[in-house]
């Protein structure tokens, strides 16, 4: 298990905040640099943090490369807007509340604090029914140029954030994990899982765990992880699954009809962003079964639909964000109802960016990455 670093809980007093910071800033696919920037004003409802941990997201990777689903295409309009400073998984302090943001959002200068992914309008159609995680203006931390994210020294909560409070006593690196716990959370929601399923969980990477943990919570018949890179095993069975299989080494198929009489598994969630997953689950479902797609891909992917419709008649679901999901992810944190120790397995100085970006790439005896902005 990696090394837990010690870090001052004390807020920075105001007349310690300085004017420039360090951050990483993104112009263009594979144009990340780091820069000296001024540490932002927080204006009225809006929260300055100084950034204590951010992780980095295979969506960040994705986003490097210049995906189409980010960077858009001839099908697709562009999503991010450059010059931008990325990261969306983090936890922080409060060092300055603008006007009317302590009771706004019920904190004090000192508080550990988390914000959620999307920044809603509050306005649209989505909102206004309280489905804000698909917010049609649809801003996100560290994706635009007026949401900032936290791959930097200090970062600003916006007014129409959604801001959640941390224990003190959660170490950074199960806190950082929260963003992307709650996503989990949400996806296993949308499996709707029964005591008489056999689920199959695709990825037992940080996310995909948090999936097999939460439906472990709803005790299935049998909870089986695919992964590829075998040193995630004893993860996913501390999280609650009932095997590991790899399918570059079992054929994953046949054991599947082996313990289903034939008719395949009932439920399959997507957590691997390849495109080989996504067919394979198509494959691997009974009739009438249910597939959750989580995942966020760097490129198109095709399949035979007939079999989604004439030949198996399947449900297939989305699952974006964490809505409604942070209390509760932050409660299994703190209590490790879900135990969360370890997952981090690489800690990186801001200056040392790049390489950390490759490692999480790579996924070679890793798992989720972070950046430590003051080290």
């Amino acid at each position: 298990m990696p090394e837990v670093i010690d870090r001052p809980e004390n807020a920075v007093q105001a007349s310690e905040i300085p004017g420039f910071m360090q951050a990483v800033v993104c112009y263009a696919p594979g144009d990340y640099r780091i820069e000296e920037v001024e540490v932002p004003t927080p204006g009225p409802g809006e929260i300055l943090c100084r950034v204590e941990l951010v992780g980095i997201c295979m969506s960040d990777v994705k986003v490097y490369h210049g995906a189409p689903s980010f960077w858009g295409d001839e099908t697709q309009p562009r999503y991010v807007k450059p010059p931008m400073i990325p990261g969306h998984e983090f936890v922080c302090r409060v060092v300055a509340l603008g006007e009317g943001a302590g009771e706004a959002k019920n904190v004090e200068i000192g508080d550990r604090v988390i914000s959620e992914q999307i920044v809603p309008c509050w306005d649209c159609r989505f909102c206004n029914r309280g489905q804000y995680w698909m917010c049609d203006k649809h801003d996100l931390y560290g994706f635009q140029n007026n949401v900032q994210g936290a791959f930097a020294q200090y970062m600003i909560f916006t007014r129409e954030g959604i801001v959640h409070q941390v224990p003190d006593h959660v170490p950074a690196e199960e806190a950082v994990l929260t963003e992307p716990l709650a996503c989990s959370l949400h996806a296993a929601d949308r499996a709707q899982v029964t005591p008489d399923d056999v689920v199959v969980v695709a990825g037992a990477g940080t996310l995909g765990l948090g999936i097999i943990g939460q439906i472990a919570l709803q005790s299935p018949a049998r909870l089986i992880a695919l992964d590829l890179k075998p040193e995630r095993a004893e993860f996913a069975r501390r999280l609650g699954a009932d095997e590991v299989w790899n399918p570059a080494e079992e054929d994953v198929y046949q054991k599947i009809k082996d313990i289903t009489d034939g008719y395949g598994c009932d439920i399959y969630v997507e957590a691997t962003g390849h495109h080989a997953a996504v067919n394979q689950g198509i494959h691997m479902l009974r009739k009438l079964g249910r597939f959750v797609e989580f995942s966020v891909f760097g490129s198109e992917v095709t399949l035979d639909w007939s079999i989604i419709s004439d030949r198996k008649e399947l449900d297939v679901l989305g699952s974006h964000l964490g809505p409604y999901t942070y209390p509760r992810a932050i409660d299994f944190i703190a209590t490790r109802k879900l135990d969360m120790r370890g997952l981090v397995t690489h800690t990186y100085p801001m200056s040392q960016f790049h390489e950390a970006l490759g490692v999480m790439e790579r996924g070679e005896s890793s798992l989720k990455v972070a950046i430590d902005p003051h080290r």
